[in-house]
């Protein structure tokens, strides 16, 4: 690439960093910035718009790093389509006779589109700190990780937590308990998290054709793109499914059959490639044999209400599907190691801590003289198994505790439990 295109490029791109911005802040700042102590690259992974690049600048205001401390590099350009990689020495140069501090700040965003990144990063490492964001899961691969000498951390954004969705409507949480105003507030703004998820620009905007235009962009850029043209309708039929079926159970057999293709291994790179870009998350079913965990089929998700509702669900013909989904969405945002549990009847979540299943979690809409039993005894045989003696039932907007045969199940708001065990600031 052209040494003066590539500065006008990068030029360009520090002052759009440092440009105004009204962010919201993140719960995982703090985290990022006790990561940055170890002095490794901390490379931030997560779905297209879920506020990485942000991130980046909250983090920077943070160290309030000035624009001779810190570079900025966005590789999803369009004006650095021509960069190769003998183009990661201009950058150097760059530094250089901009007279940048010589341990400034490298700020490097959606690096998945520059090849070879990670020999340039293994290089400068110990020279410069360095935090990588990236939209596909092989940036958490165990061949980078070698690349990189082992010697990086991973952190994973998610969209807006509830928490978050709150700060930026404005809507204040202190001593929420006490304030029966506050609460019906609260209430309001989790049926519109329910239904709109928690990417940044639909939150602050209400847009929904942000959701359908985000989601055509990660099907085509991170999913189509790596499989070939020639998977193009098969995946948009299987990506359909999945919007319309949220914690349903799925096989890589009836994935093939849904895409009319019967070679497993082709359908297993197309699941991976959903998986990669993490618009779904599959959750296998819990079993102390690894073998039986494999060949169970696996519960999906998507990544985030709002693409549901906008593009392939009608949240009035099942609101539990819905809210089991949200469910999984923050468990996984708080990094469980989570599964379902199944025998003669069903646990929605199971969390696993070591070698033991330590939780137990179902998420339904509402206790009904129909479901009722059926809930229960899910979650009770699920409690017994594991020896647990507490169990969650999640529901929109009941509380009750209940002592069965010396257990104690805790019925509570989805959003009461989103906002008294979310990550803490």
């Amino acid at each position: 690439m052209d040494r003066n295109s590539l500065y006008v490029v990068l030029s360009s791109q520090q002052n759009q960093f440092f440009g105004p911005q009204n962010l919201i802040r993140r719960e995982a700042v703090s985290k990022m910035l006790s990561l940055l102590k170890l002095k490794l690259p901390l490379i931030i992974t997560g779905v297209r718009r879920c506020g990485k690049s942000s991130l980046m600048v909250l983090i920077r205001d943070e160290l309030k790093l000035s624009k001779g401390s810190c570079l900025f590099v966005d590789f999803s350009d369009e004006r650095l389509i021509g960069f190769e990689h003998s183009d990661f020495q201009k950058i150097e140069d760059f530094l250089i006779e901009n007279k940048y501090s010589e341990k400034c700040f490298l700020f490097i965003d959606e690096v998945q589109e520059a090849e070879h990144w990670e020999k340039w990063v293994n290089r400068l490492k110990e020279k410069h700190p360095i935090i990588i964001t990236g939209s596909n899961s092989k940036l958490l691969s165990k061949e980078i990780a070698s690349t990189l000498t082992g010697r990086s951390i991973n952190l994973h954004l998610e969209p807006f937590s509830f928490k978050e969705f709150l700060f930026a409507k404005k809507i204040k949480t202190e001593n929420y308990l006490l304030d029966a105003k506050k609460q019906a507030l609260i209430r309001r703004a989790f049926l519109e998290y329910y239904k709109t998820g928690g990417f940044p620009k639909m939150v602050l905007s209400g847009d929904e054709t942000i959701l359908r235009e985000l989601y055509e962009n990660i099907l085509y850029r991170d999913v189509i793109a790596r499989l070939g043209a020639n998977l193009e309708k098969p995946v948009k039929e299987l990506s359909s499914y999945f919007l319309s079926n949220p914690s349903g159970k799925i096989s890589s057999r009836k994935a093939g059959e849904l895409m009319g293709i019967t070679n497993l291994l082709s359908v297993k790179k197309v699941l991976n490639a959903f998986e990669n870009s993490f618009l779904f998350f599959f959750l296998p079913k819990f079993d102390f044999s690894i073998k039986k965990q494999i060949q169970n089929p696996r519960k999906l998700y998507c990544i985030d209400n709002g693409l549901i509702t906008a593009l392939g669900f009608r949240f009035s013909d099942n609101e539990g599907k819905m809210l089991e989904n949200l469910v999984a969405i923050e468990l996984k945002r708080r990094s469980k190691d989570i599964y379902y549990s199944s025998e003669t009847k069903e646990c929605d979540f199971v969390i696993k801590q070591g070698n033991q299943i330590v939780e137990a979690i179902q998420a339904t809409w509402k206790l009904t003289p129909e479901n009722r039993e059926r809930e229960m005894a899910g979650l009770i045989e699920t409690m017994n198994k594991f020896k647990l003696k507490k169990g969650i039932i999640l529901t929109n907007d009941q509380e009750e505790k209940i002592a069965v045969s010396g257990k104690k199940i805790t019925i509570m708001p989805t959003w009461k439990w989103m906002l008294e065990n979310g990550p803490r600031d």
